[in-house]
């Protein structure tokens, strides 16, 4: 069983690729937080594989976002605005890790950012 991260990007808000990284990896760790250590630690083993997406609305990233959490952890992101975006803006969510081909059926649809 190969594990694997979901992190989904809101393309939407002209974040630069830095700020993009800096969201997703928030998400990241935010959602571990909801995962058992079983399955962090059998993740870690198999060299911590994640799949980063993108959405193009934050209407998209919050729809998935409510979809999904009813079944699978997943952590949702919100800036601070201290930087390039307005306070509350929705950045990104992260998802597992979780079992790869559970997760094609949430996110097959979307693009790689």
């Amino acid at each position: 069983m190969e594990l694997v991260q979901y992190i989904i990007i809101n393309n939407s808000l002209g974040m630069k690729k830095g700020k993009m990284v800096a969201q997703g990896c928030h998400a990241s760790i935010a959602v571990l937080e909801k995962v058992n250590l079983k399955i962090i630690n059998e993740w870690k083993n198999q060299g911590m594989k994640k799949i980063v997406l993108k959405v193009n609305s934050t209407k998209e990233l919050l729809e998935l976002f409510q979809k999904i959490k009813k079944e699978l952890p997943c952590a949702l992101i919100t800036d601070a605005g201290k930087t390039q975006i307005v306070s509350g803006s929705k950045t990104a969510f992260a998802c597992g890790p979780i079992e790869e081909e559970k997760g094609k059926k949430y996110f097959g649809e979307l693009k790689l950012l």
